[in-house]
C-alpha cells in the first residue's frame, strides 16, 4: 500500500497494486478506482487513467472508477417508490441523476477492509438521503487477478429501506496504446439495445439490433460508426447468476484481446466520443475523443421509469449481487 495523494480536507488516498498471472493492476481508495492495467509483453496500460490524484478530482470521467449507487442516468432524476416521490441529485446536463449524483461512490474515499498479492477488498457506507436516494447502503467492492489474464470484480450491497441500487466498473479500455480505439474490432451478444433520446435518456423502446448500425454480433471495428453518431447506449441481455460472455474487444495493432463475462442484464458501451482532457495521462499525454472505450456491465439505466426493464428496487434484507471478469490475453 502506497500513498497516492490527499483529498482537500487532509484524507489521504491509498494505492494498492496487485499482481497474478500475466496482470498488474493498481487501484485507489477514492472511488476504488482501477489507476493502472497492466499485461505481460504489452508496453502500454490497458486503461485510461493518471499518475496524479488532482487531475482525477478535476479532469476525470470517471476514469476506473465504481459508478453507483445507481448507474448511468435516471431521467429528471426523479424517484418514485412506495408511493412516496424523492429527488435525487441532478448533476448531467443540471437535469438528470447521473452515476448516482454530484458526490457519488466514484468520487468518494473508500475503507480499504483487506489486501493480498492478487486481490484487495473496499467497503463504503452511505446514509439515507445521501444525493436524494431513500436507504441507508453498504456497498462491497472486492478486486482480484486471476492467472492468467482475468479481473474479477465482485460487488454486494444491502440497505435497510426500500431503494434502487445499479453498479457498474466504469474503466475506459485501450488495448493498442495508440490516440484512439477506432481500429478497434468490438463484438457484443445482444439481439437489442435502447434507444436514447438526445438528452441520452432511455425511449422506453427494446428495439431489435437487426439491420441496425449498432449490430455488433459479428465483430466490426469500432471506426464503423460515423463520427457524427454517439455510440453510448445500453445493450440488452439477460440476469443470469452466473458470468456470461457479452463483448469482446480486439486490436489488430497489438494483437491484444479482452473479453468481458458478467452476470448484469445489460452493457453500456460509450465509445468515447466526447473524451476532452487537459491533463497528462498514464502515457504522458492529453486524452481526446475515442482515447478508449466503456464497457459497462449493469442494470438498464432508467429502470425505475419503465416497469418492462430489469427490476433496480433493492429491498432491505435482500443482497445485491454483481460478477463481472475481463479476461486479457495476447491471441497473435
Amino acid at each position: 500500500m502506497t500513498l497516492f495523494g490527499h483529498l482537500d480536507d487532509g484524507t489521504e488516498v491509498h494505492s494498492v497494486t496487485l499482481t497474478a498471472g500475466n496482470l498488474r493492476a493498481t487501484f485507489l481508495t477514492y472511488g476504488t478506482i482501477l489507476q493502472s492495467l497492466e499485461l505481460d509483453g504489452h508496453p502500454f496500460p490497458l486503461v485510461l487513467g493518471y499518475n496524479n490524484l488532482d487531475h482525477y478530482l478535476t479532469d476525470s470521467p470517471y476514469f476506473g472508477a465504481t459508478a453507483g449507487r445507481y448507474a448511468n442516468r435516471i431521467r429528471d432524476g426523479h424517484l418514485c417508490i412506495l408511493g412516496k416521490t424523492y429527488q435525487l441529485n441532478q448533476n448531467f446536463i443540471g437535469k438528470h441523476c447521473l452515476h448516482g449524483g454530484m458526490q457519488s461512490i466514484g468520487k468518494k474515499p473508500w475503507q480499504l477492509d483487506d489486501y493480498t498479492e492478487d486481490s484487495v477488498r473496499f467497503s463504503i457506507q452511505l446514509e439515507d438521503g445521501e444525493m436524494g436516494f431513500p436507504g441507508n447502503m453498504g456497498i462491497q467492492a472486492k478486486f482480484q487477478l486471476l492467472a492468467p489474464g482475468t479481473l474479477d470484480i465482485t460487488y454486494t450491497a444491502t440497505t435497510d429501506a426500500t431503494t434502487i441500487c445499479n453498479l457498474a466498473h466504469h474503466s475506459y479500455f485501450n488495448l493498442s496504446g495508440e490516440d484512439d480505439i477506432l481500429q478497434h474490432q468490438l463484438q457484443v451478444n445482444a439481439e437489442a439495445f435502447l434507444p436514447v433520446n438526445d438528452e441520452l435518456i432511455p425511449t422506453g423502446e427494446i428495439q431489435s439490433l437487426d439491420n441496425h448500425l449498432f449490430d455488433f454480433r459479428q465483430a466490426k471495428s469500432i471506426g464503423s460508426i460515423p463520427k457524427d453518431i454517439v455510440l453510448d447506449h445500453n445493450f440488452c441481455s439477460q440476469l443470469t447468476s452466473r458470468p456470461k460472455h457479452i463483448a469482446t474487444l480486439y486490436s489488430p495493432a497489438s494483437g491484444v484481446e479482452m473479453q468481458c463475462l458478467t452476470t448484469e442484464p445489460g452493457i453500456q458501451v460509450y465509445t468515447g466520443a466526447k473524451i476532452n482532457t487537459q491533463s497528462p495521462g498514464l502515457m504522458g499525454k492529453a486524452m481526446g475523443a475515442y482515447a478508449g472505450i466503456a464497457l459497462e456491465p449493469q442494470l438498464w439505466p432508467d429502470a425505475n421509469h419503465h416497469p418492462h426493464f430489469p427490476n433496480p428496487v433493492l429491498l432491505a434484507g435482500e443482497t445485491y449481487y454483481q460478477k463481472t471478469q475481463y479476461v486479457f490475453a495476447k491471441v497473435d
